[in-house]
């Protein structure tokens, strides 16, 4: 199976190339293109006209920068969402959607499952997941040959276990773990942890962190469910987690005890968009499609970390 990678490298680098290829022993097909450039991507849909499967990440994912900027956000994620869909339904390819928890709002029940009634969103980030599900929804409707799985993710934290490929976001990370990270090897000064008094028994917000490698897996085991015909509709939706809900501060303790390193930080306001808590009810995608987290927080932690410090050594 050739693997195709498209990346208009805003918010990444093209050396990740490189790790790939130490990894695998492959140098994958990269093709530096912008999903919302029609014409970019008709190029791309020529020249390998036998695409069998379409995984779609290519969106912004910050929740505080979308409530800042929400035009870049709905322009990016719906308008490459879109044009990614007109070839995809054209040869009816498999389709593989990186949604997220944050469809669910701050929901009345914990743990999250697929059944639990979709809030208003509470950024724009999270609305441009929420109508981007209702497109392919939509679509999958309108054309019967089309077949689609939408994940939502939890929150992906971890590297490679080689730390060979990490998360390397351009600027000022917007993500807890890599700015912790950062904060530990002295590139910023200090972690700040985001609300303290939250309804949570330590006052900071709760979220389930799941390995990076897991969600790949995730992915994988979806595509391979479509391929061979064992949806039972044409648009099947599901959570990707652990199934624990994790603090911030306990996220910070775990991370000291797993790499005993010290991390500075301090607390700060809340910032808009954030949710109080979210963690995965994860059971039905183990019983349908077979997969289940298999890493610890400690491991993709300790993962994160050696990735960081590897950078630039």
């Amino acid at each position: 199976m050739e693997v195709v990678v498209v990346d208009n490298l805003e918010n990444t680098r093209i050396d990740v190339l490189d790790g790939i290829e130490s990894i695998t022993g492959k140098r994958p097909n990269f093709k530096q293109i912008d999903v919302c450039d029609s014409n970019q991507l008709k190029a791309l849909f020529d020249e390998f006209s036998d695409i069998g499967g379409i995984i779609h990440f290519a969106a912004h994912k910050s929740v505080s920068e979308s409530v800042n900027e929400p035009l870049k956000y709905y322009d990016n994620n719906l308008g490459g969402l879109q044009q990614l869909l007109k070839h995809a339904l054209a040869k009816a390819v498999p389709f593989i959607f990186s949604s997220s928890c944050t469809v669910y709002g701050q929901s009345d029940t914990l743990p999250i499952s697929e059944n639990e009634p979709l809030k208003q969103a509470t950024s724009p980030y999270g609305s441009t997941k929420k109508i981007g599900e209702q497109i392919i929804e939509d679509c999958c409707r309108a054309n019967p040959d089309f077949n689609a799985i939408l994940l939502r993710y939890f929150n992906p934290v971890g590297a490679h276990p080689s730390a060979k490929i990490g998360e390397l976001p351009k600027g000022i990370p917007q993500n807890l773990v890599p700015y912790l990270t950062q904060t530990v090897k002295g590139i910023r000064p200090v972690l700040k942890v985001f609300g303290s008094s939250y309804n949570t028994p330590d006052g900071t917000c709760i979220r389930d962190y799941i390995h990076v490698m897991d969600l790949a897996d995730a992915h994988i085991a979806s595509l391979d469910y479509l391929l061979k015909n064992k949806n039972t509709s044409s648009c099947e939706v599901y959570n990707v987690g652990t199934g624990r809900g994790v603090s911030v501060l306990e996220l910070i303790q775990t991370f000291e005890e797993a790499t005993g390193e010290k991390v500075p930080y301090e607390f700060a306001d809340p910032r808009p968009g954030d949710t109080v808590s979210a963690y995965a009810d994860a059971s039905k995608i183990e019983k349908i499609i077979g997969w289940k987290a298999k890493y610890s927080l400690e491991e993709s932690l300790s993962s994160s970390w050696n990735w960081e410090k590897n950078l630039n050594s």
